[in-house]
């Protein structure tokens, strides 16, 4: 008699875990972000990196009691600490002789729907909140924003007019691997950070229409652009983090907007790459920490997309309490379509929100190569399907679809932070 030998897995699933098995002669390799060695003490690993500023001075003496600071902090779909980074950075502010006063602080919610009061509170802390002016940037609102003509490669640049109004300019964030500029961070907090839809559409077409996705590719065409609008608003500094997956600062860097950036890829590349076996039939990922909404959760498509073979199947376990996208629900009339007909209607304007449009184009062209399964409770099925997704309940029902789709001998990889993964194939540097 065969016994077969079945492994038993979990992924994250929200704030909770999803257990399934899968029999050991069909599973390729299970890959997770890197925990690493012993990690610093945040707040020290924090004043560190103020304390060694990258190609540029000390932030104490680029302040004075006159300064006027406007501080771009990402918003709460993102783990960055920044009830520890905004105190620091307002306690090093002091110290050149900064007022509280003269201190505001703007959520780049990029394209993101606004946070409440209480998500405001726990991403900055309570004293914070109560002590400091804090904005939510609103990227449809023409009265908050400054056209500052185009970029020499003719994007339109509309930025939060805050930026006028400020002598210093910080952008708060971390460095992770993004399909649209190769890795968040730096000055992808200004764009899209705190920009006009405009701007973001075409930051946007401009990745998804030059490759399926940069993924981990440091210098590209997106990436000059975002430092280009940045320059234009007049942000020089950024304090970036890299995180493990937990969520712990595994280091921080303090300083000038594209050499700080690209000091702190390094480490996130040591982070969150990981070396993969090879293309399997089937890859399962869980899109974790990006759980909130598919608009956040997508980009656990890109890593898949990477790893899995041409005909094969993806699947995707996500919460997504807040369902496909909060601020783009019009996406559900069009992302199911083919790439080439929405590129179309995106170029011929029957496609208004262009930021949405070019994401649609994206998942359309992950499609192209894999078919693409949610395991979502916040996605219905019939959501899912005009999305030109299938759907299903539970990640034993997904496995068994694509099995019988690709034949019970499939392998699979198994992605435990989807989102978090940059998948490194033989061959790569």
């Amino acid at each position: 008699m065969i016994i077969s030998v079945v492994c038993n897995l979990k992924v994250p699933y929200g704030d909770s875990e999803l257990g399934f098995s899968i029999p050991e002669d069909r599973l390729n390799a299970v890959l997770s972000p890197s925990k690493g060695q012993e990690l610093p003490l945040t707040e020290k690993e924090i004043q560190r990196a103020l304390e060694n500023p990258i190609a540029c001075p000390a932030l104490s003496k680029v302040a004075a009691p006159s300064s006027r600071v406007l501080l771009l902090c990402d918003d709460n779909t993102r783990p960055t600490p920044a009830n520890l980074i905004v105190p620091a950075l307002i306690r090093e502010l002091a110290s050149g002789g900064v007022r509280r006063e003269n201190i505001k602080i703007l959520m780049a919610l990029g394209t993101h729907r606004p946070m409440t009061p209480q998500e405001l509170q726990g991403k900055l802390g309570a004293d914070v909140v109560s002590g400091v002016e804090v904005i939510n940037h609103d990227f449809r609102n023409p009265t908050a924003l400054h056209d500052f003509g185009l970029t020499a490669n003719g994007t339109p640049v509309k930025i939060n007019r805050l930026v006028l109004e400020a002598d210093i300019v910080i952008g708060i964030g971390s460095i992770v691997p993004h399909h649209i500029p190769g890795y968040s961070g730096g000055a992808k907090i200004v764009q899209p950070g705190i920009c006009g839809e405009d701007t973001t559409a075409a930051t946007h077409l401009l990745s998804v229409r030059t490759r399926r996705n940069m993924l981990g590719i440091v210098e590209n065409k997106v990436r000059d652009e975002m430092e280009a609008i940045a320059d234009q608003a007049g942000v020089n500094y950024i304090f970036n983090t890299v995180l493990d997956p937990q969520g712990q600062v595994v280091k921080a860097f303090f300083g000038d907007i594209r050499q700080a950036f690209r000091t702190g890829v390094a480490t996130s590349r040591q982070v969150y790459g990981i070396p993969a076996p090879g293309h399997t039939p089937i890859v399962l990922a869980s899109s974790h920490p990006c759980d909130i909404e598919f608009w956040q959760a997508h980009k656990t498509l890109y890593p898949c997309d990477m790893l899995v073979e041409e005909g094969g199947t993806i699947i995707i376990v996500t919460p997504c309490p807040e369902g496909v996208a909060v601020t783009h629900p019009e996406m559900l009339e069009f992302a199911g379509q083919e790439p080439e007909d929405i590129d179309a209607q995106i170029e011929e304007g029957r496609i208004k929100d262009k930021v949405a449009g070019a994401l649609a184009l994206a998942w359309a062209k992950v499609r192209q190569h894999a078919e693409v399964c949610l395991v979502s409770d916040g996605i219905s099925a019939a959501a899912a399907a005009r999305l030109g997704f299938k759907h299903a309940a539970t990640v034993e029902e997904a496995l068994d679809l694509a099995w019988a789709h690709l034949g019970k001998d499939a392998k699979v990889t198994v992605l435990t932070h989807g989102a978090d993964t940059l998948p490194l194939l033989p061959g790569d540097n």
